[in-house]
């Protein structure tokens, strides 16, 4: 097991997998749904998981406005890369976001802020789905996402 960064920055976490092969569910209420890194060097981050971890990578954007790379390709998509050094913020590290599958957006993010979390992003309808972003109590961000 390790931490280590991406060439953007970016922490990931790793591990040889034993008798412990990580998580079984995907995209059901209460389970990841999508893993998206957000990155200031895009191109040297798509190069880095394609040769560190054999990624087949599929651009789905490729404007000035929109860059985006996926791991794997339509039924089978697992994550995205996006650029975004045009607007993520000078204080905030590239990154990778979790979103978690729920079956209505806006009630989650009720119930988030009734047990003490909050409200980054408010929810909005999107051709993925209807997204937003919450952080907990500690302030530790995530994202949700129902639909898509």
């Amino acid at each position: 097991m390790a931490v280590v960064t991406d060439r953007g920055g970016a922490a990931i976490g790793l591990w040889q997998s034993g008798d412990h092969k990580g998580f079984g569910v995907l995209d059901d209420p209460g389970s990841p749904s999508w893993f998206e890194l957000h990155t200031r060097d895009y191109d040297a981050a798509v190069a880095f998981y394609e040769k560190v971890f054999e990624w087949d990578t599929h651009v789905v954007g490729d404007t000035p406005e929109f860059r985006y790379t996926t791991l794997g390709e339509g039924e089978g998509q697992l994550a995205g890369i996006m650029d975004s050094s045009t607007w993520l913020p000078e204080d905030v590290p590239s990154h990778w976001a979790i979103y978690f599958a729920v079956d209505d957006t806006d009630a989650t993010l009720a119930k988030t802020e009734e047990l003490g979390g909050s409200t980054l992003v408010p929810a909005e309808d999107t051709p993925y789905g209807r997204i937003a972003v919450a952080a907990d109590p500690t302030g530790a961000p995530f994202r949700l996402r129902a639909g898509a």
